[in-house]
């Protein structure tokens, strides 16, 4: 029989003794290799996560030099028309080609006075003038290209809906008179939009314009507030003219031209973004304008609009043109001092501007 200190002692205790401490010390180096490449891998993580935040620090950058070179070269365009006007590509094709046209007419009535024919071969020639130079139909409309919306359980848009920098509230009621639509468009009662623009009292500082279509009678009309002059609305009969009174405001309170006060209204209300005119075509009693032409449309879910960036119509852009302007203003040239009318408060030059 052997003692406990016997078995500690023998040598197959010491062989497995061995191979215990062998097996840890693999297990051991195994765990320092493991624990060196995950050190390994978390560094590389950590440097392409600062590399990827240096590339799209650079990219924001070039995004922003480049609308700033785009904003310059349009107002170099601008004042190069001014002093030599570039004729129209279009007009120039056109007349290029009726003066062709002109020149082959005229030698087909040399050849005509060349030969004899008779009355009958004239008469034929003269129908057959005709049924070339028909009318042609209409060309069939572009389908547009509409994103999906949510829709509650009875088939009804969710409000509100949220496109890019205008929001919508209400599509209204569509009324079946001649006046409340056109043959691209269709104003209904009660639209209501919101869209985020410059103050009227500071263009450089946003605020947000309610926009509304109301009901006038024989026609519609077309109210745009500042939630800063509730008490003083921007009222037109025409929804282009309703902008324009508005971009001239916003020019009166600069001391020059920032933006062109040509108005686009039914961009600046939402009405003709697809989304919306999709809506209101969709409505009950579009059927009944008898002036309006049908638009197709076809959804796309994954479809992505592109905002405009027009100073006219986009905050940012705004933002962009009076920027541009002061910094390329002549420093030689002073601005004139504001008159009485513009030491007057914000609200009698805009009632003033609206009753001339």
């Amino acid at each position: 029989m052997f003692n406990s200190s016997g078995l500690k002692g023998s040598p197959s205790f010491i062989v497995r003794r061995q191979a215990k401490q062998n097996l840890f010390s693999i297990e051991k180096l195994r765990n320092e290799k493991y624990k060196k490449k995950y050190k390994t891998i978390k560094r590389q993580v950590r440097e392409l996560i600062f590399e990827n935040a240096s590339l799209c620090d650079q990219i924001a950058q070039f995004q922003e030099s480049t609308l700033l070179l785009i904003d310059e070269r349009n107002f170099l365009l601008k004042k190069l028309q001014q002093y030599h006007p570039i004729p129209d590509p279009e007009v120039f094709r056109t007349n290029v080609i009726h003066n062709n046209h002109h020149d082959l007419l005229s030698k087909k009535a040399v050849l005509k006075k060349r030969t004899e024919r008779t009355v009958s071969d004239s008469s034929t020639n003269d129908s057959t003038k005709m049924s070339k130079h028909a009318k042609k139909p209409q060309a069939a409309r572009k389908k547009k290209i509409v994103k999906a919306i949510p829709l509650d359980s009875s088939g009804k848009p969710i409000f509100p809906i949220s496109l890019g920098d205008f929001t919508v509230h209400s599509l209204g009621e569509v009324c079946e008179k001649p006046e409340y639509h056109t043959e691209d468009l269709i104003f209904p009662v009660g639209y209501c939009s919101t869209r985020v623009y410059g103050s009227l009292k500071d263009p450089e500082k946003q605020c947000m314009y309610t926009c509304k279509v109301m009901d006038g009678g024989l026609g519609p009309k077309f109210e745009i507030v500042t939630d800063t002059d509730l008490d003083v609305p921007i009222v037109s009969t025409s929804i282009d003219s309703c902008h324009s009174m508005l971009l001239s405001l916003i020019n009166r309170c600069l001391g020059m031209e920032i933006v062109n006060t040509k108005g686009r209204g039914a961009d600046f209300f939402g009405i003709s973004h697809p989304t919306i005119h999709h809506l209101i075509q969709a409505s009950p009693g579009v059927r009944k304008c008898k002036g309006y032409v049908w638009t197709k449309f076809e959804v796309n879910p994954s479809y992505e609009y592109t905002p405009d960036d027009e100073a006219s119509l986009s905050y940012t852009a705004l933002l962009r043109s009076i920027s541009f302007s002061k910094s390329h203003m002549d420093p030689g040239i002073k601005a004139e001092p504001p008159s009485g009318e513009y030491h007057e408060d914000h609200t009698a030059a805009l009632r003033s501007l609206l009753m001339s």
